[in-house]
Parts: C-alpha cells; sequence; structure tokens
C-alpha cells in the first residue's frame, strides 16, 4: 500500500463492523441548510452539516450531530481520516441504536440473492 492509500475496510458497503464497533465511510457536504444524513452513495454514507468547512469545524459539528443518533457521547466517535476532507472515515463505539438507513442497507445485502 503506497502512501496516502488508505484499506477499504467496509468493501463494497458504506460500513462494517469490526467487533463492537461500526466503521463508517462518509462523504460529507459542509455549509449545507440543514444537518442530515442523507442515502448512500457508493460505498460512502452521505452527511450533511450546517457547519463551514474551516479548520476541520464541520467535521468536529458532525460527530456532534452523529453522535445522539447512534446513542453514543461525542468521545465514542473516533475520525480515522478526513478531519479537513469530505471524504471520511469513522469508528464508533458501542453505537446503542442506528439510523434507519444503516437497516436498509442491511436488508439490501441480506436480499441479493
Amino acid at each position: 500500500m503506497s502512501r496516502g492509500q488508505v484499506r477499504n475496510a467496509t468493501g463494497d458497503s458504506f460500513f462494517v463492523w469490526e467487533g463492537d464497533v461500526l466503521i463508517v465511510n462518509i462523504l460529507g457536504k459542509p455549509s449545507a441548510a440543514k444537518d442530515a444524513i442523507g442515502k448512500p452513495k457508493g460505498t460512502q454514507l452521505k452527511v450533511s452539516v450546517t457547519a463551514a468547512p474551516v479548520a476541520g469545524k464541520a467535521t468536529d459539528h458532525m460527530v456532534r450531530f452523529l453522535a445522539p443518533l447512534f446513542g453514543v457521547a461525542v468521545a465514542d466517535i473516533e475520525v480515522v481520516f478526513g478531519r479537513e476532507n469530505v471524504n471520511k472515515q469513522l469508528r464508533i463505539k458501542s453505537p446503542r441504536k442506528l439510523p434507519a438507513v444503516f437497516a436498509q442497507a442491511s436488508l439490501l445485502t441480506d436480499d441479493d440473492e
């Protein structure tokens, strides 16, 4: 693996479980009209936030927005890469709940026969 490349831990999905840790690939949209989780786009989940992309502040805002949606503390979400980029990967430790888009994606992968 050359410098600058990151292993795609999620395969052909936007998320994968690693024990009790949920790994999620994010396509961020800063300076949006509202904070929202969108639809999966390829191997990323679109997440819009109202914060401007200045020195990682949009990513910080995104983590604060996502924490209650997953039922975790802000400290339980680690930004693996992409703090100052629209392409990010998050590790969410022991989420107590999942937004609906995760259930929909699970149903799609289970019924792919």
